[in-house]
């Protein structure tokens, strides 16, 4: 099974769309149906009311055409993207994603003919007094198996959702409330049908409920009419078949592929001396997972991320070249020419790769796993802090002195960068690293540093005035802050582990707390961090450094002690 070039319109990127489409329209398909549910907490009257709307959507001709060619397109892909996993083995959301969508078909079709197909080829009235009635009170076993049907549909489309949207910056804001939706949109559906069905069975109810002489009719012919009933069995074998016999040939394909790559396979080397033989065709990250071994995926495999890069170790020329996505995340990490993608490089002979994003292998770090947050490209502000004259301040004192000293100067600094929403990064000896702007924009990551560097210097000129008589130089600071783009992520070994930052933003704010000291100055930020946070920068003296591996030189704001305990509020 090929594709065509990644510039014609079925290109894996475009399958790719195709898929997640299809997938939100029957996700915003269930949400719809399963609040309508919902609302049979209020009575049964007030669902059946809201379902006109619902109805008035999904049952039009375009309405229709767009859900069930939306259905039709998912499950085609789905099967298709199962025959092109080389392997299966896969991390455990993924498998229980494919596992769940295998089996929502086999609950739901039931329902589908029991409720669409009855009402648009036989004229059978599918209210909710009817349905509910029918899977509460004369086919309980039917009625349990929808609400496993519900669940199932539902934790696999926000499985879906999760992993198209996790990696948004503005996502880890809004998890909390899409997490508290995920779990009540579910509760209140099962909830609803409940309370319907109590209310249906209730002897009371059933006196004072009357039908009309029309859909009583209607219905009863239905149920009573033994062609009827033939055809929907017809229909019923018709759609079990036709996708039990997709999900065989799937199967099958896989089989036979298998059994030919046997005789066709290719080496990949690693550098622990790792050798997998895999069938050719298997991607450099199949091969890692099939072997066991650790290797970052973060997109999942889809070359939208370079988590997943390798360096060829040997002759990179004679590998097939990478396709225009691949190419295009490797151009954005200037990466060079023996740098791939192991989720796109599908080698056509031996190969020897050194994973450049994957730890050394630890006991604690099981074979596929994927850190809980790798690294990724945000924009953030940077704040360097460090004590001028330390050794000079600290020669002559005690070393219980020297810890009580510095706790108290890691607290202003901790207390500061909390109460202003930054993150405190680490301690590095007497200097300290905070970030901002880790949920925020990068122009409230600009005020947050600027207020935290405030609140800094006014709370040091108290402990400074406090230790004067014990101190042989004034107690004084340097602060850098710069603000662009970083890498942020889970970084370090074993159980010493920690978020941070690396990147040029963070050279360069070490850089202009370096600068602060030989100014003499309490304060140093770079332009774009008073450009972002529209700082009122009246008086203060600008300059411009020459900094170490930036060819053109950077403006910054020099803010004497005098002026730095004041908040600078206001546009420039």
């Amino acid at each position: 099974m090929t594709t065509v070039s990644a510039t014609g319109i079925f290109s894996e990127r475009t399958i790719r769309r195709a898929r997640l489409g299809s997938g939100l329209v029957i996700f915003i398909f269930v949400v719809l149906h399963l609040s309508n549910h919902a609302i049979g907490l209020i009575s049964v009257a007030a669902a059946d009311k809201a379902a006109h709307l619902f109805l008035a959507i999904w049952r039009n001709p375009l309405g229709t055409a767009i859900f069930y060619s939306s259905v039709l397109i998912h499950i085609a892909l789905v099967l298709r993207a199962i025959y092109m996993r080389r392997s299966l083995v896969m991390p455990k959301g993924e498998m229980a994603q494919i596992v769940l969508g295998l089996m929502i078909p086999l609950l739901l079709l039931d329902h589908v003919i029991g409720t669409r197909i009855a009402h648009e080829f036989y004229g059978y009235i599918d209210d909710y007094e009817t349905v509910v009635g029918s899977l509460w009170i004369r086919s309980p076993a039917s009625g349990a198996r929808q609400a496993l049907a519900v669940v199932a549909v539902w934790i696999h489309g926000c499985i879906g959702i999760h992993f198209w949207l996790r990696y948004r910056p503005w996502y880890p804001d809004f998890a909390p409330l899409m997490l508290a939706l995920a779990i009540l949109v579910p509760v209140l559906s099962l909830l609803g049908f409940v309370e319907m069905g109590r209310t249906l069975a209730d002897p009371s109810y059933q006196q004072s409920m009357t039908l009309s002489a029309y859909k009583e009719g209607v219905n009863t012919r239905y149920a009573s009419n033994p062609e009827v009933h033939r055809q929907v069995a017809m229909i019923r074998a018709g759609l079990y078949g036709a996708f039990s016999a997709s999900l065989l040939i799937v199967v099958g394909a896989r089989a036979r592929r298998k059994l030919k790559e046997r005789l066709d396979q290719v080496a990949v080397n690693y550098p622990g001396g790792e050798v997998i033989r895999v069938p050719r065709g298997f991607s450099v990250l199949e091969a890692s997972r099939l072997g066991g071994l650790p290797h970052y995926a973060v997109c999942g495999g889809k070359g939208q991320c370079s988590t997943c890069r390798v360096q060829i170790l040997g002759d990179y020329e004679s590998l097939p070249a990478p396709d225009k996505m691949e190419q295009t995340t490797l151009r954005r990490i200037n990466a060079g020419p023996d740098v791939r993608l192991a989720c796109q490089l599908r080698p056509n002979g031996n190969v020897a790769v050194a994973p450049l994003l994957v730890p050394a292998i630890e006991a604690a770090l099981p074979a596929n796993s994927q850190e809980t947050s790798p690294g990724r490209e945000r924009e953030i502000a940077v704040l360097f802090v460090d004590i001028r004259h330390f050794t000079t301040l600290t020669e002559t004192r005690l070393p219980f002195d020297v810890v009580f000293l510095l706790n108290r100067y890691f607290a202003i600094i901790g207390k500061a960068v909390e109460q202003s929403g930054g993150r405190l990064d680490k301690f590095i000896g007497d200097g300290a690293m905070a970030l901002f702007g880790l949920n925020t924009a990068p122009e409230e990551a600009c005020r947050q540093a600027l207020n935290a560097a405030a609140a800094i210097v006014a709370e040091i000129e108290k402990l400074a005035a406090e230790l004067a008589d014990e101190l042989a130089l004034p107690l004084r600071i340097a602060i850098g802050i710069h603000t662009g783009p970083a890498v942020v992520g889970t970084m370090g070994y074993g159980r010493v582990r920690s978020m941070t930052a690396i990147g040029d933003t963070v050279n360069v704010a070490s850089r202009l707390e370096s600068a602060a000291k030989e100014f003499e100055a309490a304060i140093v930020i770079s332009e774009p961090v008073a450009n972002l946070s529209g700082a009122n920068l009246a008086g203060i003296e600008s300059r411009e450094i020459s900094v170490r591996g930036r060819a053109l030189p950077l403006k910054v704001y020099v803010i004497p002690r005098e002026k730095a305990a004041e908040p600078l509020e206001g546009k420039t």
